[in-house]
């Protein structure tokens, strides 16, 4: 029977699986580009940028996330209401209490990000806060907890940065592979051969990030709806909250692909729930997460 405890190592494991496939893509690329040119100084160039991005993900991933999206830290004294109820909900939780950021956004939306529950962050954006009552409110940021508790931060925030530099690497082969003058497409045809797997990494690297995150957010978007639900002991809270911000047809002002995946509702808006964004959204539909917390009421 899956537990609380078995989620968290779950998703541990994940990321360490999703830190190893990038290693290996990484090592691997900078392989065949020091095969390709004759230079196995690439192939020592690929293993640092592999080495340092892994860390990079894992220490400063948080940081990224919240600089991406324009997030400032705040004290108590900036917003005591949200202040008090974070703090009260970590106590009840069991929980340190998260640093707290706020997003300049009309929007309502709100994410949380970290490494560990020591290391972790709340921002929410300030239409948010404009919209939503105490009850509302104490419901999002429950649900925020509950990604802390359950360790879901560790592998959204790690899969920003490593999602974000796949692509970069599939982008950086391909012009290395067009541009790189000399290689052994003069001898044995694997120019050719190179060229076209650099043009198959450029198209399939940005479909798998879309994969990869869709994978890891919708199940843990229902996870963190119950388990907020039972935290503030109110659903009615977190599902009236969950209306309000799906009634919100505009998207973020600085919503992007890299962090979509760890907010409450999609930053996109109601384009990001219709034709191709729907096949790969992140998030299950509003409407199935009210229904299940009114079951849970």
């Amino acid at each position: 029977m899956s537990t609380l405890y078995t989620h968290q190592s779950s998703n541990v494991r994940k990321t360490w699986l999703l830190m190893s496939i990038f290693l290996i893509i990484v090592i691997g690329v900078g392989w065949g580009l020091s095969w390709y040119f004759g230079m196995i100084e690439i192939l020592y160039i690929a293993v640092g940028i592999a080495v340092v991005q892994s860390a990079v993900s894992y220490w400063r991933s948080d940081k990224i996330a919240l600089s991406l999206n324009n997030a400032k830290q705040i004290e108590k004294s900036d917003n005591p209401e949200l202040w008090n109820i974070t703090e009260n909900l970590a106590i009840t939780a069991g929980l340190p209490m998260p640093r707290l950021y706020i997003m300049d956004e009309p929007a309502p939306n709100a994410f949380a990000t970290g490494r560990n529950p020591e290391h972790s962050a709340i921002a929410v954006t300030s239409g948010l806060l404009h919209i939503l009552d105490r009850t509302e409110l104490e419901g999002v940021i429950a649900h925020e907890m509950s990604h802390i508790g359950n360790r879901d931060i560790l592998v959204m925030s790690v899969t920003v940065v490593l999602v974000g530099v796949l692509t970069l690497v599939a982008d950086l082969f391909l012009r290395f592979t067009i541009f790189g003058g000399r290689g052994r497409d003069s001898r044995d045809g694997g120019g050719a051969i190179m060229l076209v797997v650099g043009i198959v990494m450029l198209i399939v690297a940005p479909i798998a990030g879309l994969i990869i995150k869709s994978a890891i957010s919708r199940k843990r978007e229902f996870l963190a709806d119950a388990s907020g639900a039972l935290l503030t002991r109110y659903p009615e809270g977190l599902a009236n909250a969950l209306r309000k911000i799906s009634s919100y047809a505009g998207k973020m002002r600085k919503a992007n692909h890299a962090t979509a995946h760890m907010f409450i509702s999609n930053p996109f808006g109601a384009k990001g729930r219709k034709g191709f964004n729907k096949l790969f959204a992140t998030h299950p539909p509003m409407e199935e997460r009210v229904e299940q917390l009114r079951v849970k009421g």
